[in-house]
């Protein structure tokens, strides 16, 4: 799911606080007021398209305001700071990432099609033109915990997904199946992520369909696959 699209930059000629008015003052165009989840999600956006191109540690709130068309003060109306805007924008994509994979594991009863679903969600998320998959598997954060925690939680959502359908349908134990679907996740975005940087040189479908194949023939090797 993309952010919507930034509205058009105008001047902002509702009423507005002294100190935006003063930040107003050099007479850069701002954007039209909004109801706040629509600012929100504005700011989303813009903030997106910033850590998405400079990375967290280059990208300043400047930066992103200027990208929305707003002032400081109503970027900081919505969020105190750049972390807490950089980790609404993670818990979202995170969200995005296991919302695919459950809608893949479900998309079928058929347990081949599944794997291949499956797979082809790791791509499909990895090809988005917004980049958002930088912020999940690439972000120049993963020091902080925040960040950290966000990832490594979404990554075991997956795998959790993944390993109950595995444990149904082998007869596996919970452990047992969860090492599978950590390997089949770990495949997954890897060769995704090796996929687009190095160019695309296959077409997404026929790249996910060889890997799908690939994993398809280590896990039907098990029991009642």
């Amino acid at each position: 799911m993309q952010c919507d699209l930034l509205h058009p930059r105008t001047h902002d000629r509702g009423i507005v606080s002294t100190a935006e008015t003063l930040y107003n003052a050099d007479d850069r165009p701002r954007s039209a007021r909004l109801p706040r989840l629509a600012r929100r999600t504005q700011l989303l956006g813009a903030a997106q398209e910033v850590f998405v191109a400079q990375g967290y540690h280059a990208a300043a709130m400047d930066d992103i305001a200027d990208r929305a068309g707003v002032s400081k003060p109503v970027l900081y109306q919505h969020f105190p700071g750049k972390l807490e805007l950089y980790l609404a924008l993670l818990d979202q994509h995170c969200e995005l990432l296991v919302d695919a994979v459950r809608s893949a594991l479900e998309s079928t009863t058929d347990n081949k099609q599944r794997v291949a679903a499956t797979m082809g969600a790791y791509f499909q998320f990895v090809e988005h033109e917004s980049g958002a998959f930088r912020l999940v598997f690439e972000s120049d954060l993963v020091n902080e915990a925040a960040v950290r925690d966000r990832v490594s939680k979404a990554e075991l959502d997956c795998a959790e997904l993944i390993s109950a359908v595995i444990a149904e349908d082998t007869g596996l134990n919970q452990e047992e199946s969860m090492v599978l679907a950590v390997g089949l996740t770990g495949i997954s975005q890897v060769t995704a992520r090796y996929w687009l940087s190095s160019g695309m040189p296959v077409p997404r479908d026929t790249a996910a369909q060889l890997i799908s194949q690939l994993a398809w023939r280590g896990i039907a090797g098990f029991p009642h696959l």
